[in-house]
């Protein structure tokens, strides 16, 4: 058992201690009970294990000011929140020591333990959003240093009904915002059809992960204009300044599953001023076509009859 020198007292850590290259201290694991004076007031570290969901102990991480920038919690515990008390396992914080990070659960999955059996032990959380009072089960909240909420991550199955710039929508996965409350993103539960300047856009991202609610496909402008949209379910047909015409299509590719079946990636537009981006797949370039040259027209994509949604998934 060693002892580290910290900002907030010595502190005891089994284990290696982690270090940034001028000495200062990144990581460690706390070798025994251990509170931490925070802005969401004293915390007592992560210090035991159990068999199932926390078979090791997680270090502590600090930012290279020395401040906590990751605490792991021994038990379930209450905190308040800019947006209302919340129950949590694990919190970070900015450099400045403002709270940036909220997750209720802190669970470890495995083959012991599963995405279900931690779902088990979720429980709503009520907060008050820019979208007014929410009561869902959620994954994590993101703060900025001055408290505002910038975004929400569901857990899978989870949706929240949203308003937004083109009508409530009813999003999953998550749901983003700017530090002055308007909506920034939000990841559609299914097919919803929103307005673009190439038409309308049936807006759906098979491929959506709830890892974070920071990002999602269906992005607003700071003007309420959808300017990022991800889709499964609609092509863009383009005509250029000199008769050349193109199609933009989710394309197919081999299942994940593994099971010599195809399921279509979304295609995925960005407007800008005068400009649209448009991108089959993941790992290729951009084409960028000037709106003043080329005139694009939104139309049904055929997959979606060839491919229901329902068979688009690995099974759980």
């Amino acid at each position: 058992m060693n002892t580290v020198d910290t900002p907030y007292g010595p502190l005891k850590v089994s284990g290696p201690v982690e270090r940034f290259p001028d000495g200062g201290l990144r990581s460690c694991t706390p070798a025994g009970p251990t509170v931490f004076a925070t802005a969401c007031g004293p915390l007592l570290a992560q210090h035991s294990t159990d068999d199932l969901r926390r078979r090791t102990v997680q270090p502590v991480s600090f930012h290279p000011t020395g401040l906590l920038r990751a605490l792991p919690l021994e038990q379930p515990t209450a905190i308040e929140t800019p947006a209302g008390p919340m129950s949590a396992e694990l919190v970070t914080f900015h450099p400045d020591g403002s709270l940036c990070r909220v997750f209720p659960l802190n669970g470890k999955l495995s083959g012991l333990w599963s995405q279900e059996d931690e779902g088990g032990l979720a429980r709503p959380a009520t907060l008050d959003t820019p979208m007014g009072r929410i009561s869902a089960r959620l994954i994590g909240v993101r703060f900025d240093p001055t408290g505002a909420l910038l975004s929400l991550t569901l857990w899978p199955g989870e949706t929240l009904e949203a308003p937004t710039p083109v009508g409530p929508l009813l999003a999953r996965v998550g749901v983003s915002f700017r530090p002055d409350g308007s909506l920034r993103s939000l990841e559609p539960a299914g097919p919803q059809r929103v307005p673009t300047p190439v038409g309308d856009i049936q807006a759906y991202d098979l491929d959506a992960v709830g890892i974070s609610g920071d990002l999602n496909s269906l992005g607003f402008a700071p003007d309420g204009r959808v300017e990022r949209v991800s889709t499964n379910l609609t092509q863009v047909a383009a005509s250029g300044p000199k008769g050349e015409r193109r199609l933009f299509a989710p394309e197919l590719r081999e299942s994940l599953c593994g099971d010599s079946e195809s399921e279509p990636v979304p295609l995925r537009l960005e407007f800008g001023e005068n400009e649209v981006r448009l991108r089959t797949r993941a790992d290729a370039p951009w084409t960028v076509l000037d709106l003043s040259e080329w005139t694009l027209r939104s139309e049904p994509c055929l997959l979606q009859f060839a491919l229901p949604l329902g068979r688009l998934r690995c099974p759980g």
